[in-house]
């Protein structure tokens, strides 16, 4: 244990712009020449496939993982876990306190609804942003945090095991998962990935960054990725969609069952996901792309007091432009739409009262 290092794994941009590529390769090269953690290279995340050689080797990962992407950390997240890659949330320090407190108190209160992931091993995945900065230097910072904070962990579990823990050693050894966990689901690690110390040489015979799969083709992917942090199971997008992209496992969870039968560009169900648990990593829009907040699907706007559509009824618009490009009929608000408060006796909630409001203003 005491020898085992810190993997940081480096997605690389899915485009070829020199300022992206000097960034990755000098975090690699200042990592690489430092000695504290294992560095490895990998497509971008989102375009490989669950068999691509990356993948593969991240499956294979048994430890904690920095993994350094151009996604939301959200989105980079939950993407690992679609791919079977799980873990729980590191909480990382690259934002600035007032964002770190919204981010604690957003995260504490989606996974006390959530389903969470399932099956998560007892390690930690931090998840950084690389267009958060345009030096390597704040994550270098970082990750040496991160090496000093697991080297004391380290030391702290060794006192667990050794027979003299401290009150809050055992709270965290004992219950260290932040999100629900059913505990019911596939395996994580199939042993079909390589060792990363058997992947890659460099020609001098010195310790690399690997580079695992980062010469093999990937193509530009376009489908929807689930937080389960947030999502509590309710089926609006698998009723929403009309092209066979989500089902429900073994469980009865939903998942993206059928990746490639969404329509590219389409983002129609995270508008109408009542809990804006459903991702799209290259979203122009943040929110839809994984970024702290709402979508708002039922968030009120000025744009809607001047005629704008608002997000049901643009997700709508979306389905019904991709319905029709399959040379099938539009179907409008009459399919898969959210019914809100439709009974004359129905229970009222802060949305009534808002459009109550707006009613009163007579704008």
């Amino acid at each position: 244990m005491a020898g085992k290092k810190l993997t940081v794994v480096i997605s690389q941009s899915q485009s070829k712009n020199p300022a992206h590529r000097e960034l990755e390769e000098t975090l690699a090269a200042e990592l690489m020449m430092s000695g504290d953690v294992e560095v490895s290279l990998v497509p971008h995340l989102y375009d490989m496939s669950h068999d691509h050689s990356g993948m593969l080797f991240l499956k294979g990962i048994p430890g904690d993982i920095v993994f350094a992407s151009w996604l939301y950390p959200r989105a980079a997240f939950w993407t690992l876990d679609r791919a079977g890659i799980r873990g729980h949330e590191g909480i990382t320090t690259l934002h600035d306190e007032e964002d770190e407190e919204e981010l604690s108190a957003e995260q504490q209160e989606q996974a006390s609804k959530g389903i969470g992931s399932v099956d998560a091993p007892p390690r930690k995945i931090y998840c950084l942003d690389l267009r958060s900065f345009g030096d390597a230097e704040p994550y270098l910072d970082e990750i040496r945090r991160l090496v000093s904070e697991a080297s004391t962990q380290t030391v702290d579990l060794m006192s667990f095991i050794q027979g003299n823990p401290k009150q809050e050693q055992m709270e965290r050894y004992l219950n260290p998962l932040p999100i629900v966990n059913n505990g019911n689901g596939q395996p994580t690690n199939n042993g079909s990935a390589q060792n990363p110390q058997q992947n890659g040489s460099s020609p001098n015979g010195a310790s690399p960054a690997e580079t695992n799969g980062a010469s093999e083709k990937v193509t530009r992917r376009w489908y929807p990725v689930i937080d389960y942090s947030r999502c509590t199971n309710c089926m609006e997008c698998i009723d929403f969609c009309l092209f066979g992209v989500y089902g429900v496992d073994t469980l009865d969870r939903i998942l993206v069952e059928e990746q490639d039968n969404c329509k590219k560009g389409c983002p129609a169900c995270s508008r109408v996901c009542p809990e804006n648990a459903i991702i799209f990593p290259q979203h122009k829009s943040a929110q839809i792309a994984g970024a702290p907040g709402e979508v708002g699907n039922l968030k009120i706007d000025l744009s809607q007091l001047f005629g704008a559509p608002t997000a049901i009824e643009l997700a709508a618009q979306e389905r019904d432009t991709e319905l029709v490009a399959d040379g099938r009929e539009a179907v409008g608000l009459s399919v898969g739409i959210p019914k809100r408060q439709t009974e004359e006796n129905a229970e009222r909630d802060e949305l009534d009262d808002m459009l109550d409001d707006l009613d009163n203003l007579g704008l």
